[in-house]
């Protein structure tokens, strides 16, 4: 007797799929797939994976935003070098940018199109370029630099004297650490300067003492902060993650920390960073105007002026190359234009009357 089993029952085989049949509809349980990065966050990705500074990252940044703002959101796959061309042009003829705003402008869409989206560009000599004028810098006396000093006072003294007697840039100053200052060989340290070439530079003797006093104030409230729990300064690349405990250890603070606590915007945590650079800048040009220099003077001008006073003194202008961290020699050159002797060196003819 044959039992009836009804319906047979569903089978893990599957039957071959002809060829013309649609394709099978997706798994409904299928993880999603995550959204990718959004066009900028990708260039802010490429430039820290190149350890390119913060600076350069928000100038890179901003040009980009401009870019494709210019050109109505456009996404800068669908474009090439005749709408680069046409930003670079606008920048010269409408916008009326210095010649090292719109190179600036140019090194932010190149790395856009190079680094991350991987073009390259051709065709564009025929944009409008901002003419480079060539400006000598200005420079101050002995005297002037001495009554400038003479206004200011505390930390903004002693910093806006690194700035002459070391030749440094303003942050370079601002972000040297203690393990950075060499009493015993009289030299400063510069860690991850512009174009990122060590080096080492003079400290004045005219300063030792003042830093010395300093620094102990520094040391005490390096004490206080660690009492409150605050952690230390943040470290450089990845050496925050090679040395985790550096940022708690005395050597590795700021020389010149900021007089309040700051935020972290992407951490959300409290910090000390360094002195911010605009104390110093406003500080600079009240002493400007007190001293009644009637010149246009700027923190950058002390650098100027350490480089041109070592030429008259009589120093090999390859040694203030390596002094000032240029790379190229034609760079230094232009404090030969403005020595105290005049122009390139010469004397009047007037003054043998």
């Amino acid at each position: 007797m044959t039992v009836s089993s009804g319906p047979n029952p569903p089978s893990d085989r599957r039957e071959p799929r002809a060829a013309g049949d649609p394709p099978e509809p997706a798994a409904t349980n299928a993880a999603p797939q995550p959204a990718p990065p959004r066009l900028l966050d990708r260039v802010r990705q490429a430039i820290r994976l190149r350890h390119m500074s913060p600076r350069t990252e928000q100038a890179y940044v901003q040009w980009i935003r401009r870019f494709i703002l210019f050109h109505d959101k456009r996404h800068p796959d669908e474009m090439g070098a005749p709408e680069v061309v046409a930003f670079l042009s606008d920048l010269a003829v409408c916008g009326n940018v210095s010649a090292s705003t719109q190179n600036q402008a140019l090194a932010g869409v190149l790395f856009l199109y190079r680094d991350v989206l991987g073009r390259e560009l051709e065709g564009l000599d025929s944009a409008v370029r901002a003419r480079r004028p060539e400006r000598l810098p200005v420079v101050l006396s002995r005297a002037e630099v001495r009554s400038i000093l003479a206004e200011l006072s505390g930390v903004h003294r002693l910093v806006a004297t690194l700035l002459y007697g070391s030749g440094l840039r303003l942050l370079e100053a601002l972000r040297l650490r203690v393990k950075d200052l060499d009493f015993e060989r009289q030299q400063l340290l510069i860690r991850e300067p512009k174009g990122r070439r060590d080096r080492a530079t003079p400290l004045p003797r005219i300063a030792e003492r003042g830093l010395r006093r300093h620094l102990v104030d520094v040391h005490q409230l390096f004490e206080a902060d660690r009492a409150d729990g605050l952690p230390g300064p943040r470290l450089p690349g990845r050496l925050a993650f090679k040395y985790p405990n550096a940022p708690n250890e005395w050597a590795w603070q700021w020389v010149f920390p900021a007089t309040r606590i700051g935020v972290d915007e992407t951490t959300g945590r409290r910090f000390r960073h360094h002195l911010h650079e605009t104390a110093i800048q406003r500080a600079v040009k009240r002493a400007v105007q007190t001293a009644r220099i009637a010149k246009r003077v700027s923190c950058h001008t002390f650098r100027h002026s350490f480089a041109t006073h070592l030429l008259e003194d009589g120093a090999d202008i390859r040694t203030v190359q390596e002094l000032l961290g240029h790379r190229e020699l034609r760079t230094t050159m232009i404090y030969t234009h403005v020595l105290q002797q005049g122009p390139l060196g010469v004397r009047s003819p007037a003054d043998r009357l």
